[in-house]
């Protein structure tokens, strides 16, 4: 009997990848989960575990073929059929155990903390936080680290009890999606490895138990295959294996890498003397002193590079109203009480704007499609985009089907978004998918201003601060509470026509509620 190796799914969008490298070859031993080779789709690797124990029968896709998801890349016979009822370990590989498998003792068993599941599309964090130490004792299920990626903070919790006998991925590190960030020992063996590492002069105390400098590039050997794109990379650019740092299983060089260190010798002559973009105005001594310089977190370069990419790509033009407030606020006094004692929670603003905004997009239903290509992508549903700011920076949760939602439900979605992600908690899926957003600048004291659009979204709705203004009614000078509303659009897509129409009917909504319950 034999056991297929496919290829798996490689992500959101990805339908295609290279084989980089076998790390076994036909009539190799192989267990259950072991690697056996490496797969390079244009952004990420991707490691193929074996799905059975046996030997490896044969060998479909080749190093540096290309190979489509659920493509047959070998074959896993039982030990038995191909040749040999005790599968038998290759001398090299009985003499030096792996980093990732290998105990830190044998008077104990150890545990792999490894990097989890960051979300669709998301390959890499950065380690933020350690809250223990080597040495440090810990519980199950308690938190060990934080990890950071574009969007969110992930918490990673301890496996098992024990105790923290090594940390691969020190605070400030970028880590793969399952990659390795420590080792949890039993509390005898770990203790020792805890110890041993506290040890002036030791090889713990150098980190060396994470990377053996013997082939002088953060490799446990020499032996190590590069990628066969970076070899070309390497080639076309003139560079060494020295000269290059590895971020693949055992200090392996991938094609990244060598784009990295490209950009980095670029870069060091112009930063010895002065940047050669963006120079910064002089600074005295008594002003440099003074600075504070922060590296910027995952989550704020990626805002920057969207919004920048939302200003380059999209052509972004804003239209403005203003609307009165009385009806809304005066329907919101006169059940807010009702409401909370009924639903179990508050009845704000939000949910008169998303109902206003879900009835206008059914009209206009341009402002909720995006473009693809040639292609104008209607979307006969509205996932309402709330923005929210949280100490970590703007983030934008996504509730599904607000159209189909009542007052009370888009309400419970929305406090329960906002509160968790304030506390960093929601995934990646949680802020995707968005079709319209709304943005409400108001809560800060706003009273004008022109929001970005949140691709590939072609519209987005910014509330602001209301303000008791004088307004002319019915040839009467009255004081009525007025809110300005700013519609950015991509004119690609949305005519002003469109733009103002939708505006027109949020404010009509807003100003006479009773036409959301008419579909008036």
């Amino acid at each position: 009997m034999t056991t297929e190796v496919r290829v798996p799914t490689l992500g959101e969008s990805v339908t295609e990848a290279t084989v980089a490298t076998w790390f076994k070859k036909p009539g190799d031993s192989v267990a259950v989960d072991e690697m056996l080779c490496e797969l390079e789709t244009d952004k990420v690797t991707v490691e193929v575990p074996s799905p059975a124990s046996g030997k490896l029968a044969d060998i479909v896709a080749n190093e540096g073929d290309t190979v489509g998801v659920d493509a047959l890349l070998a074959n896993i016979a039982e030990a038995g059929e191909a040749g040999s009822a005790t599968p038998e370990k290759r001398p090299s590989e009985e003499a030096k155990p792996t980093p990732a498998t290998a105990p830190s003792d044998d008077s104990g068993s150890s545990i792999d903390v490894m990097v989890p599941t960051l979300g669709e599309s998301v390959s890499e964090a950065t380690v933020s936080t350690w809250f223990k130490k080597v040495g440090d004792t810990v519980a199950q299920d308690e938190m060990l680290c934080e990890l950071e990626t574009d969007k969110v903070s992930v918490e990673v919790p301890a496996p098992s009890a024990g105790v923290l006998s090594e940390i691969l991925a020190e605070e400030g590190s970028t880590v793969s999606a399952g990659g390795k960030l420590g080792v949890i020992g039993s509390s005898a063996g770990a203790a020792a490895s805890a110890s041993a590492a506290n040890v002036p002069g030791s090889d713990a105390a150098k980190g060396e138990q994470y990377t053996t400098p013997d082939a002088g590039n953060g490799r446990p050997n020499a032996d190590v295959e590069d990628a066969p794109s970076a070899k070309k990379a390497m080639a076309e650019a003139g560079l060494s294996a020295d000269q290059v740092k590895g971020s693949g299983r055992d200090g392996r060089i991938m094609k990244d890498d060598v784009a990295k260190a490209v950009a980095a010798a670029a870069s060091a002559p112009a930063q010895t003397s002065a940047p050669a973009s963006a120079p910064r105005a002089p600074v005295s001594a008594d002003d440099a002193a003074r600075e504070e310089r922060v590296k910027m977190t995952r989550l704020r370069q990626t805002i920057a590079r969207r919004l920048k990419d939302a200003q380059n790509t999209a052509a972004i033009l804003t239209t403005y109203n203003e609307v009165d407030m009385t009806e809304v606020m005066a329907l919101r006094n006169q059940y807010k009480d009702q409401f909370e004692k009924k639903h179990g929670v508050r009845l704000g603003f939000m949910s008169f704007f998303t109902k206003a905004c879900c009835h206008a997009l059914k009209e206009v239903p341009e402002v909720n499609a995006e473009i693809d290509g040639t292609d104008i992508v209607y979307k006969n549903f509205v996932h309402m985009g709330v923005a929210a700011g949280t100490p970590q920076g703007l983030v934008v949760p996504v509730i599904r089907d607000a159209d189909a939602m009542s007052f009370a439900e888009i309400e419970k979605a929305i406090a329960e978004k906002g509160r968790r992600a304030r506390d960093g908690k929601l995934s990646m899926a949680e802020m995707q998918g968005g079709t319209f957003t709304i943005s409400n600048g108001g809560v800060y004291g706003s009273l004008m201003s022109s929001p970005i659009l949140n691709p590939p979204q072609s519209g987005i709705l910014g509330m602001h601060k209301i303000q008791d203004r004088p307004m002319v009614i019915n040839g009467e000078i009255k004081i009525r509470p007025m809110m300005y509303l700013a519609l950015s659009y991509d004119h690609r897509i949305v005519d002003g026509k469109g733009a103002v129409t939708f505006l027109v009917r949020v404010k009509e909504a807003l100003e006479d509620p009773r036409r959301l319950l008419m579909d008036l």
